[in-house]
């Protein structure tokens, strides 16, 4: 059940009209921008194959991904109630792939692996966004609560294998500038097991709050 329009005007109260609607621009324009993620890719891999999703949609990815270190400054200074060092962790290693992987070796993003990344980014991005816009409004559809909090189920995992294969393949040719690139990458994957358990189970604990919440809700409203 959505939320009444009475609760758009307690979200103002408590956020103060500036900030919510600074937090409903940013937001907005986040959901726009990676719909025309989303767009640019299912619609050239569909019709072209991923060798050309890189030219269609590469440099678009690359600095919306880039407008995410917004959400670590929201964190650090409170603006948005959230953890520093979770929303680090999402946003750093998205930075490393845009811009230490496929922006160094652009001819990665041919294969299979880069388009499997963007869809599973921008699919999560959408939904995510969509719902920050709607909840900072006053509404929350409860099938869009549930698409918030279950889609990475799917999602993650894919852009996780996704990304680790984008690293992987980033070692051949970074042993051409020395020793040094390959190590960092090795170590970049070592890091993503424990990493991706974190962000894994910090989604299915908040999944587990907010349905529970929401069933209590509708209970209150039967």
């Amino acid at each position: 059940m959505a939320r009444s329009a009475a609760s758009a005007s307690r979200s103002v109260r408590k956020n103060g009209p500036l900030k919510t609607t600074y937090l409903v621009a940013y937001n907005l324009a986040s959901l726009v921008a990676w719909m025309t993620v989303l767009g640019r890719v299912a619609a050239t891999l569909g019709m072209r194959g991923p060798v050309f999703v890189y030219s269609a949609a590469g440099e678009w990815t690359k600095w919306t991904q880039t407008l995410a270190l917004m959400e670590v400054v929201h964190a650090i200074t409170g603006i948005v109630r959230t953890s520093p060092l979770t929303t680090l962790m999402q946003v750093a290693s998205r930075i490393l792939l845009v811009w230490g992987v496929v922006d160094l070796y652009p001819f990665l993003a041919r294969n299979l692996p880069y388009s499997t990344m963007l869809l599973a980014w921008s699919a999560t991005e959408v939904i995510r966004y969509g719902y920050f816009v709607m909840s900072l409004l006053g509404s929350e559809p409860s099938f869009v609560v549930w698409l918030r909090y279950s889609t990475f189920y799917v999602l993650y995992p894919i852009g996780i294998l996704s990304e680790c294969s984008m690293i992987k393949d980033a070692i051949v040719p970074a042993r051409a500038i020395g020793p040094v690139p390959p190590a960092v990458y090795y170590a970049i994957l070592a890091i993503y097991v424990p990493g991706s358990y974190i962000l894994y189970t910090h989604m299915m604990s908040q999944r587990k709050k907010v349905l529970a919440r929401l069933a209590q809700a509708d209970i209150k409203n039967e």
